[in-house]
């Protein structure tokens, strides 16, 4: 089968093996897919991970090893991450695989990824796509149950003033999914045409170079990408704030961390959520992704698809297979 794979290099292989199905595991046939900041960071060095990229996608599952065979023929998204499963893990006691010692990753930890004609994932971390969810929207729910998972995280008072600093695809998608549980969000950024997208769905938008930093924020959302954002966000939140951790960035810069004792501002790291919530908000229609995609490349055109996503006007990059 056709993988994107990374060993050093990024590379298209045409004839990397298929893979076989385990027990308690699923068989997909990889529809659509979408190249995240992440796959990017570990070209760079990130995790160092080799092996197929990709944790962002759709697809229809084709074999199950297992007696129950309910998800064949359906489309299916899955949860990044899966654990050990062993009754004394309290990780996954909780379903919390994400955090599992023994976790795998998908495309990231331990585990090929999606960019890839076939996948397998254990059927416990799948679930069913809404029928009057479109593929191009599907393959969002990755990022937007990340999104989801900082009010899992923290509650967050309704009168809270909430900052997301970032307008790139995570910025945009933590904005639009913050707004629409009804919080007050500003999402401040450099890409006039970006901040439109977020606009034209009801969020309050300004962009960098005309905003005025103040250190007013109940919660702020590091979103940018950059060591630099970190900064950036902590003169923004305010004595006894949170600053929330969004960016998963490879780099050896030093930061000076005095602002965080000094004004007890709590730091929040958050990474993946759950599907479940996300696939609601796609299903009741609350968010639009479609704005937000620049380029759909087949496999065959997996690397220019990745020189696409570095450009600075690009949002997200999609794969089909």
């Amino acid at each position: 089968m056709k993988a994107i794979v990374f060993d050093k290099e990024l590379k298209l292989d045409k004839n990397y093996p298929k893979p076989v199905p385990q027990k308690g595991e699923a068989l997909i046939r990889v529809t659509l897919a979408g190249i995240c900041n992440t796959d990017y960071e570990i070209t760079k060095g990130y995790m160092g991970y080799v092996g197929v990229l990709g944790h962002e996608f759709v697809g229809v599952v084709e074999e199950v090893n297992d007696s129950d065979k309910s998800l064949v023929g359906k489309r299916v998204v899955a949860e990044i991450s899966y654990g050990c499963n062993n009754p004394e893990c309290e990780w996954c006691a909780k379903k919390n695989y994400r955090h599992c010692p023994e976790r795998h990753t998908l495309g990231i930890w331990r585990k090929d990824g999606c960019f890839a004609e076939y996948m397998t994932m254990p059927t416990n971390v799948l679930f069913e796509v809404p029928a009057n969810v479109p593929d191009e929207q599907a393959v969002f729910v990755e990022p937007l149950a990340a999104a989801c998972e900082i009010t899992e995280q923290l509650h967050i008072e309704p009168t809270a003033k909430v900052l997301v600093l970032g307008d790139g695809k995570l910025g945009l998608t933590t904005a639009l999914t913050l707004h629409a549980q009804n919080f007050d969000v500003l999402l401040v950024g450099k890409h006039q045409n970006k901040l439109d997208i977020a606009k034209a769905q009801g969020v309050k938008t300004q962009l960098l170079n005309t905003f005025t930093p103040e250190k007013i924020y109940d919660v702020v959302v590091e979103a940018t990408g950059t060591a630099s954002g970190f900064e950036t966000s902590m003169a923004l939140t305010k004595p006894r704030g949170v600053l929330v951790l969004k960016s998963t960035v490879a780099t050896g810069k030093e930061l000076n961390l005095a602002p965080i004792v000094i004004d007890e501002i709590t730091v929040l790291g958050s990474r993946c959520g759950q599907f479940a919530p996300a696939l609601r908000l796609l299903k009741n229609n609350r968010i639009d992704f479609k704005p937000f995609i620049s380029g759909i490349y087949s496999i065959d055109n997996a690397i220019e698809a990745f020189e696409a996503n570095k450009a600075k006007d690009s949002i997200k990059i999609l794969i089909k297979m």
